[in-house]
């Protein structure tokens, strides 16, 4: 399964991006939010990717942060929201909007959402509230104690991808941080992945 993925922009729309990485272009589909954030044509990039899998398609999903992707695997745990919808809702709503809207049971706001209807947006709202409260509050904690940098949220993002929950992961991290300064991403995994053992 593809988690991550760096490389040169070789195309890019609205839709979709395309990324080569050793001699390959994978195609990734993108919300709104890490599209403007992409750099232009040619310039390196580096993604948090979901791999979906179906009988007859492979489709890559790319987000430029840790909270983008990680709202998209909670909207795609919601029943009748595909990987698609779930894209399309976060290009309809900036991420740290659509959690405030969840955890305070907005279903309003998320009805102004393309694609969202009525019974769609009451279903996010029950299905998710308790889950974007807890998030939210975990946010919170960690935005105060650490500044949002690239290198903390890659290491955060590749513990989460070897199976570790994002709480720890960031916890780890930030201990790691703390005691070691960032260094290198590597330098900066190994030290988290100590204070996970």
């Amino acid at each position: 399964m593809i988690a991550h993925l760096r490389g040169q922009i070789l195309k890019k729309s609205t839709q979709s991006v395309i990324i080569e990485t050793g001699g390959i272009g994978y195609e990734v589909l993108v919300p709104l939010s890490t599209f403007y954030a992409l750099p232009d044509q040619e310039q390196e990039i580096s993604l948090h990717i979901y791999t979906y899998v179906r009988e007859d398609a492979i489709q890559l999903f790319g987000f430029r942060s840790t909270l983008e992707k990680e709202l998209f695997l909670m909207l795609i745990s919601v029943s009748g929201i595909g990987p698609k919808l779930a894209v399309n809702i976060l290009s309809g709503i900036g991420p740290e909007e659509l959690l405030e809207a969840i955890a305070s049971g907005d279903s309003m706001r998320l009805r102004a959402i393309p694609g969202v209807g009525k019974k769609t947006a009451e279903r996010i709202v029950v299905e998710l509230k308790d889950k974007a409260q807890k998030f939210s509050g975990e946010l919170r904690i960690v935005s105060a104690a650490l500044p949002e940098d690239p290198l903390i949220s890659d290491a955060i993002s590749a513990l989460t991808n070897l199976g570790y929950p994002l709480k720890s992961a960031r916890r780890a991290v930030e201990q790691a941080t703390r005691q070691k300064g960032p260094g290198s991403l590597e330098e900066l995994i190994k030290e988290a992945l100590k204070a996970l053992v």
